[in-house]
This record gives structure tokens, C-alpha cells and sequence, in this order.
């Protein structure tokens, strides 16, 4: 019984060394370099980020404004890349004339002058819009940036001639899978070398149709994500990385990131293998909305030397923080 029992120890004890030396992130070759910045929706207004839903007017919760860019604007994005982001976020709409309008929200009367349902417009009445129009940081008594806007909303065609040679992620904001053939339309008709810096995220039927049509764009959307962290979570001692977790963007909220084997070098490297590119978020808690990695404690959560990306609303003081700015 003795020998049985010193046996049956003896093989615990190498199954953990295996699956330690097989997860340790301290035997795995790290990488150099300074984090990958993805500024989630350009150089954006800020607001009150409490209990808000993916419904909550964010713009009539403003806050005080330190700067004067709005969001998925041309000029937001130009001065995101200029602060020292790696990858810039924008929203897109399918529109009546076969454009993608490039605007968060669903419908127009929160941001804009206009009213309805943003996709049930066209893009030439889009561009008649003053985008800054409902912006308010002081519950309505004053719109600093109303009559600032107008003609701002880009076309995704704009947006991508404008910036043939920068990092893109489009989140398509619907669950139809029509808009998905569109965007793949439009994606397969750029050159290759340009369409690969292209990442989309967003509903599960769009994103699946874009994952199968335009195969070189990494993709991700709110079922994969969640397959591929749980499934990681899992199995991911094995070395194995679940199909969910390829040819993706993998989103790590800050918090579950301790819970992923490897994490960080080994994990990176295995997903890089994967063809995958993971970005760090904020703390998630539950509910529709993410937070982004924004403040000087957020950031120091990531480990020592983090190489991977780092999605933030601050993208002008995480810059900075990362060593990235440019001025």
C-alpha cells in the first residue's frame, strides 16, 4: 500500500511539473516591444460611465470637455493615430445607398440633429448632419460643440482611403447577416496587404459571415469571445488553443486575465501563433458595457513589459503612460 500511494504521489507530483513547465509564463520567451494601443472610437468625448447600457444617450452625460474631437470623425482619428495609437475602433451603418456610415449610435436623435433609425438613411443625408449637435456637460443649459459638426459623419470609404496604411477595427453593430455579406463586399475589395490590417467585431450572424468570406480578417463577436475565454479557461493547460480563439481578436477583460494559462507571455504567444491578437479591457463586471484600460492604476495592473494591446478611451494619457506619445 506504501509503494502504491509513493507511486501515485510520485505521478501527481510530475503531472503538475508538466502542466507548470507547460504554462509558466517565466520559461516563455517574452516579447519586447511596448503595448499595442487601440483607441476605442478615436479621440472621444468622455462621459459618466455609470450604469450606462448600450441604449444610454452618452452625450447628454458628457463630461466638462479637455478637448474638442468627436468621435468616428476623420479628424478624431488622424489625431489618435498622431497621440500614439497603434489600432483606432470606429462604429459603422449600413446606409440606403450602399454606403457603411461610420457612427456609433443606432439612432440619430441622441448625437445629431436628425431623427430615426441611423441605418434607414442615406449617406448623402447623413453628411447633412452637425454630429456635435446634442452634446451636453451641463444637462442641457449649454452644447458647446453644436453647429461644430456638421458634415463630419465619414463614409467607411472615406475612412479607409484616408488611412490605407493604418490599423482599422469595425464593429458592426447589428445581428444581420446581410450587413455582413456588405462589409465583406467591401473588405475583399481593397488589396490584400490592406485588408489584412483590418480587424471586425460585433453581433454573431454579421461576424460569422464576415469570418467566412474574408478569411484574412480577424474577427470576433460576443459568442466567440465568450467560447473562447471559457473554453481557454478550460483546456487551455493542454497547450491547445480553441477554435473560437483563432484568427481572432481576443478581448481580455483585466480582471480574467490572471485565470488564463500562460498569461502573459505564454498566452501571447500562443495566440500570435493562432494568428490572434489580444487586447487587454477594463475590468468587466457584468451587463452590455466594457470599459477601456483608461487610468494610471488600470495600466499598472498589466504585468511588467506588457507587449500585447491595451484598448482605451484615453488614448493622449496612456500614450504617454506607454511610453508611445509623440509629442
Amino acid at each position: 500500500m506504501g509503494r502504491k500511494l509513493t507511486f501515485t504521489a510520485a505521478v501527481m507530483i510530475a503531472v503538475a511539473a508538466g502542466v507548470y513547465i507547460n504554462n509558466t509564463s517565466l520559461l516563455a520567451l517574452h516579447r519586447d516591444g511596448k503595448p499595442v494601443l487601440l483607441a476605442h472610437r478615436g479621440l472621444a468625448q468622455r462621459f459618466d460611465e455609470r450604469d450606462v447600457k448600450n441604449d444610454t444617450c452618452t452625450a447628454a452625460r458628457m463630461l466638462p470637455p479637455a478637448h474638442d474631437y468627436l468621435e468616428n470623425t476623420v479628424r478624431s482619428m488622424r489625431a489618435s493615430f498622431d497621440a500614439g495609437a497603434d489600432v483606432v475602433e470606429l462604429d459603422v451603418h449600413p446606409t440606403t445607398d450602399g454606403e457603411f456610415a461610420v457612427f456609433h449610435d443606432w439612432t440619430l436623435d441622441c448625437r445629431t440633429d436628425g431623427q430615426g433609425i441611423t441605418r434607414e438613411q442615406s449617406m448623402a443625408k447623413l453628411k447633412m448632419l452637425d454630429i456635435g449637435y446634442g452634446y451636453t456637460a451641463d444637462g442641457g443649459k449649454t452644447f458647446p460643440f453644436r453647429g461644430k459638426g456638421v458634415g463630419m459623419m465619414p463614409a467607411l470609404s472615406e475612412v479607409l482611403g484616408v488611412f490605407p496604411d493604418r490599423r482599422l477595427l469595425i464593429n458592426v453593430k447589428s445581428r444581420d447577416a446581410k450587413e455582413g455579406e456588405k462589409l465583406a463586399a467591401v473588405l475583399n475589395a481593397l488589396p490584400s496587404g490592406q485588408r489584412r490590417m483590418i480587424m471586425v467585431y460585433g453581433g454573431d450572424e454579421p461576424i460569422e459571415v464576415v469570418r467566412r468570406l474574408t478569411p484574412d480578417v480577424r474577427t470576433i463577436s460576443r459568442a466567440a469571445i465568450r467560447s473562447c475565454l471559457i473554453r481557454y479557461i478550460g483546456y487551455g493547460w493542454t497547450g491547445l488553443v480553441p477554435a473560437a480563439c483563432r484568427d481572432a481578436i481576443v478581448l481580455v477583460p483585466i480582471n480574467v486575465a490572471p485565470w488564463l494559462w500562460g498569461w502573459p507571455n505564454r498566452f501571447l504567444a500562443r495566440m500570435d501563433d493562432a494568428n490572434s491578437a489580444v487586447f487587454v479591457l477594463g475590468p468587466y463586471n457584468g451587463g452590455e458595457f466594457s470599459t477601456g484600460i483608461d487610468t494610471p492604476e488600470l495600466f499598472a495592473r498589466l504585468p511588467q513589459g506588457y507587449p500585447g494591446g491595451v484598448w482605451t478611451n484615453e488614448i493622449e494619457a496612456i500614450a504617454a503612460i506607454a511610453g508611445k506619445s509623440k509629442d
